[in-house]
């Protein structure tokens, strides 16, 4: 046995001197990572003893001192000479570990962040490794950060009321709300306790995972194998690394690494795209270089345009296309995308009939799409919607906002108070941005106006408030076509109330969506249609230049207002007016821009404050009516804060084993 154990030393020293060669090579340190060194100055840490755990081994990452490291290499491999005292007191422990004894004694460690740093015992988790041990048992004391802003803090203490639950330190999550997500994905529920099956079967599925990202991980990708999974199991049920083959899981990991990588680097891989050019050649030329003879077109709504205005204004952009590109492509629609399972029966029948070019017009329908997506990889889809981090699909939206600027500074040249009335849809992205762009707009002609805000997504009658409370001059919702009777009928857009209550269009903002589906369609045959870099998402976030957002003037219109109106518009389209390059103060006091330059289209987009000038707030997600509350869950400005819910039925680990 002893002679066993000396060779196993002799072993791990040359992987041990390999492993050390290799990482000075790479410019990183050799030896384990030293806890003292690690700790934020200042000592406002406190200690909790946690007790005996069985501790993931790759998670012990260092010691607690500097003390002797230099006999280890990073993943603890020894480094000294056969002939040292070392060596032999890790022979002694590697011949009790192959004898009938083992190795019994826990390791005394500390915990901080979810990695592990040894005070003593660094011999038996060396010998450990070196065997492959999964777990290494250690009595715990967790060192805990002080409490700050910073997101990957925030996660901790988020993984430590995971931990009460599970047990498990396998999971280790950098982003705030990433535990709430995972427990909704594998059906339970927050504070509920884990069965130690439970606890078994999600072990096993995470690692079987963890293998398969690992083998199609690239090396320069900064992704967790738990990061990854979280976006895997928005399209594949827990259930299904139970019975997915080693081959399956690793091809369904890999067509969904793009979006991997863009999903986890968010904040550096959305871009937002503000213009549209298409470049290329035209006619049989251009067909002859891109090897298309017909594109085929396809739209997926939720509803019918019957029904509803908001697909009405996609069809008509249907319509629109038909008309541009006559027999060059074939369009056909598809309707009734009301609930997951419809919606992708619906885009799996598109791709069966053909399609090339898949349109999903709702933010809701954005799942759906993106499981086609990577499904079908030689299919385009895109997803009206915005701010959405994948890079297999693209999204479009529009800038409404800069319609919404208009309609502010025509209410404020037209009311004969101060107070102009607002009617939001929800608090999602883009919505804060139309609020203060009218409240802007107000203040250009009438510096005294105040804009108050109702929600039509929370209970109530907010017309009917606004006339009760003696305000004339309202804006609501936007017009989905540019049909006049959605302009007559003063539903939508901005309106004068009389004291009768009966009401006169000024004007509205409109959607024109055949200009983005011209855009695109054209872009795609003229062969400028290229695949983003791995990881990068494309947004499309159109305004007044692009034609996709307009503002529809009434006849009875001050002539003075109009020609306002119209100055506007050709500064909005030509760039030489901003509505957000000004000195902007929030509610609260605060200034948001200091006018010296104007706000990015990222600023823009995630506003989440409101102007000065603004009367009312933004509704939290538990106030919003039910119906509201799926179109904020998928774009809404807090969609990260907000609890998540039980999706369909749950199902026990235990029963899934």
């Amino acid at each position: 046995m002893l002679n066993d154990a000396v060779e196993e030393y002799a072993l791990a020293l040359r992987q041990g001197q390999k492993e050390y060669r290799e990482l000075l090579m790479a410019g990183k340190d050799p030896y384990p990572a030293v806890l003292d060194e690690i700790l934020p100055e200042g000592g406002t840490e406190s200690a909790v003893d946690v007790g005996l755990v069985e501790i993931p081994a790759e998670r012990i990452v260092g010691v607690k001192s500097a003390g002797r490291i230099t006999a280890f290499t990073a993943n603890f491999q020894p480094l000294l000479e056969v002939k040292s005292e070392f060596a032999a007191k890790w022979v002694a422990l590697c011949a009790a570990h192959l004898g009938d004894t083992g190795i019994t004694d826990p390791i005394v460690c500390f915990e901080y962040l979810g990695n592990f740093y040894v005070q003593e015992g660094n011999k038996r988790v060396s010998v450990l490794r070196h065997f492959g041990a999964a777990r290494i048992p250690g009595n715990v004391t967790r060192i805990l950060p002080p409490m700050s802003d910073d997101p990957r803090v925030k996660a901790y203490y988020e993984f430590i009321e995971f931990y009460k639950v599970s047990r498990l330190y396998e999971v280790q999550f950098r982003r705030p709300g990433d535990y709430a997500k995972l427990l909704n994905k594998i059906g339970k529920k927050s504070g509920e306790l884990w069965s130690e099956d439970e606890r078994r079967t999600f072990n096993a599925y995470f690692h079987y995972f963890r293998d398969a990202f690992c083998a199609v991980k690239t090396p320069e990708a900064d992704v967790l194998p738990e990061e990854a999974l979280l976006l895997w199991l928005e399209l594949y049920p827990f259930q299904d690394l139970g019975t997915l083959t080693g081959v399956g899981l690793r091809k369904s990991v890999t067509a969904l690494w793009p979006d991997i990588v863009a999903t986890v680097k968010k904040d550096a891989a959305v871009k937002v795209e503000t213009k549209t050019s298409a470049q290329g050649r035209g006619g049989i030329i251009n067909r002859i270089l891109t090897g298309l003879d017909q594109l085929h077109v396809a739209f997926v709504h939720q509803m019918d345009p019957s029904t509803s205005a908001w697909v009405l204004g996609h069809d008509n952009g249907r319509e629109h296309l038909e008309n541009v590109f006559g027999d060059q492509i074939s369009v056909k629609s598809y309707f009734g995308a009301s609930n997951t399972q419809k919606a992708e029966e619906r885009i799996e029948q598109a791709v069966a009939d053909g399609a090339q070019v898949v349109f999903t017009t709702a933010p809701t329908l954005s799942r759906a799409t993106l499981k086609a997506a990577v499904k079908y990889p030689k299919v385009r889809f895109l997803n009206c919607s915005v701010d959405q981090p994948y890079s297999s699909i693209r999204t479009y939206y529009g800038r409404i906002y800069e319609a919404k600027f208009i309609a502010g500074a025509i209410a404020g040249a037209i009311t004969g108070e101060d107070r102009i009335g607002y009617i939001a849809s929800y608090p999602i992205f883009g919505e804060p941005a139309s609020i203060n762009a009218f409240a802007l707009g107000a203040l250009l002609t009438n510096p005294r106006a105040q804009v108050e805000l109702r929600w039509s997504c929370l209970p109530g009658t907010p017309q009917a408030d606004f006339f009760a409370d003696g305000i004339r001059v309202i804006s609501n919702r936007d017009a989905p076509t540019g049909s006049k009777m959605y302009l007559d009928f003063c539903s939508y857009g901005t309106y004068l109330m009389n004291d009768r209550g009966e009401m006169v269009s000024l004007g509205s903002p409109i959607w024109s969506w055949g200009y983005f589906y011209e855009y695109a369609i054209r872009s795609i045959l003229a062969g400028s249609w290229k695949k983003e870099k791995d990881g990068l998402a494309l947004n499309y976030w159109l305004g007044m230049d692009s034609g996709v957002i307009d503002i529809s003037l009434s006849d009875k219109l001050p002539e003075g207002v109009r020609q306002l109106a119209k100055i506007l518009h050709r500064g909005l389209c030509d760039g030489s007016i901003n509505p957000f390059f000004r000195k902007i103060r929030a509610q609260d006091g605060s200034v948001k821009s200091d006018g010296s330059r104007p706000l990015t289209p990222e600023e823009i987009l995630h506003m989440d404050w409101l102007c000065s000038n603004v009367v009312g707030d933004i509704p939290a997600y538990e106030d919003i009516l039910p119906i509201s509350q799926k179109m904020v869950r998928e774009l809404g400005i807090y969609r990260d804060k907000i609890p998540l819910e039980q999706e369909g039925k749950r199902e026990d680990l235990d029963r899934i084993r």
